[in-house]
């Protein structure tokens, strides 16, 4: 008997004087007066869905988002419909809630739901793949020094416990310098016989370089065309910072897996995330947590192996923070009516702002290309004389919300978003001059 007809045959369908689940589980009526569709590219009425103080001028968003407005009345239409009937709610969902997730992922992000998994973060996303990639000892790892901690611990782990080695390379000494033909030929002149998974960050968050993954993905082939099926390089992404802000179908990157948090540059709720693997590459990573449908299902004989989407294998299980991730879909939905196209160009816009307004301060110097090309959201520069931490602070006390880089090397940090507007970086860039 399948788990729907036990379900139902025990009673658990939910009477006609409680909440029924609609698209991607959103409890019907829960939510009146819910925020109607937003126009594409309308900055100023997506920024008035937003409840984040305006006593600041916000340019640190991506490290974890405020929720709009769609995204917070579904989390508690949710939550009060658990807080009400948490049983009832939960198997009037559970079985088929994921799915409905990950075909909207699928809708903004491209590709099938299928080749989907469900997560909690970016970091989650890359221990997920990395711990489950087969690997044998002598088994190479290649990836770069400018990756997150999250990418270098989840490849050693994997490495201490298969024999894999791992192998960094510099891809630029001068970030703001970088061309896409010498970023691929440092990769492709690193790649050994030995070399199964090629490892690599879309944006770099200590110096906002954008990798060309498509430029990469085609080298690859080349040296992939010449190698027997079992050998081939897998190329896996941490796409997090260009995710919510390039106009790119990911199924089309030419990645085998591509590794996101959703509550950063996409507004989704806060944890959560999403994997989407190519059909090659769910075929060599094995699940590292047991998923609450596919394996489960496997495990009680109530489905053959494999009749589930690969995804929903990956998708760990337990018990989440549901009302969160069940508001994912609102989050695409959202970006959705802005419009990828418009959504890349407004951050670019602002980006290339914020650049050329840096680049004419003696005092500063300038981390991320200029080019639109081989950068993304995040700006890094310093200030001659002043610790990265230092300008945080002043600028904190002017008004201004940015960061610091978290790694050995320490800079300073902008993101302009769709939050923000013209005036505010005009702002910004005026309390940078104040520090000369």
């Amino acid at each position: 008997m399948k788990r729907r007809q036990f379900l139902g045959g025990a009673g658990l369908i939910l009477g006609a004087g409680t909440l029924v689940g609609t698209s991607a589980g959103v409890a019907e009526g829960a939510a009146p007066g819910a925020s109607p569709p937003i126009a594409a590219g309308d900055w100023v009425a997506l920024r008035d869905l937003f409840p984040l103080t305006r006593d600041y001028v916000q340019l640190a968003t991506f490290l974890l988002a405020s929720h709009p407005r769609p995204v917070s009345e579904a989390i508690e239409a949710h939550r009060r419909a658990f807080d009400e009937n948490p049983a009832d709610y939960w198997h009037a969902h559970f079985q088929t809630i994921d799915r409905e997730i990950c075909q909207s992922a699928a809708a903004y992000m491209g590709g099938a739901a299928k080749n989907i998994a469900l997560t909690d973060s970016t970091t989650m996303g890359l221990a997920m793949v990395y711990s489950g990639l087969d690997l044998a000892p002598g088994d190479e790892v290649l990836h770069s020094v400018h990756d997150h901690y999250s990418t270098d611990m989840s490849i050693e782990y994997r490495a201490q416990r298969t024999g894999a080695r791992v192998r960094k390379i510099v891809l630029y000494e001068d970030p703001a310098a970088i061309t896409v033909k010498d970023c691929v030929e440092r990769i492709r002149s690193a790649i050994s016989d030995r070399t199964r998974v090629v490892a690599m960050t879309w944006v770099h968050s200590v110096t906002g370089v954008k990798l060309p993954i498509r430029a990469i993905a085609d080298a690859l082939e080349t040296i992939n065309s010449k190698r027997s099926e079992e050998r081939r390089i897998l190329f896996c992404v941490d796409g997090v910072h260009g995710f919510g802000i390039e106009n790119e179908d990911i199924s089309q990157l030419g990645c085998d897996f591509f590794m996101a948090g959703t509550h950063k540059w996409m507004f989704g709720p806060r944890g959560t995330g999403v994997i989407w693997g190519s059909d090659r590459g769910w075929q060599q990573c094995k699940p590292v947590i047991p998923s609450f449908s596919a394996s489960y299902d496997t495990w009680m004989g109530l489905a053959p192996e494999g009749t589930a989407p690969t995804g929903e294998y990956m998708t760990p299980g337990g018990f989440h923070a549901f009302e969160h991730r069940w508001s994912l879909p609102k989050a695409f939905e959202l970006h959705l009516q802005l419009d990828k196209a418009k959504v890349q160009s407004r951050i670019h816009q602002l980006n290339t702002q914020t650049k050329e307004g840096l680049a004419a301060m003696s005092h500063v110097k300038l981390y991320t290309p200029m080019s639109p090309d081989l950068s993304s959201g995040l700006v890094c520069f310093d200030v001659e004389g002043m610790h990265a931490d230092t300008v945080v602070k002043r600028l904190h006390d002017k008004g201004i919300i940015m960061s610091s880089t978290p790694y050995r090397e320490v800079y300073s940090r902008f993101a302009p978003s769709l939050l923000n507007s013209e005036q505010d970086i005009e702002q910004a860039l005026a309390a940078i001059r104040e520090l000369a």
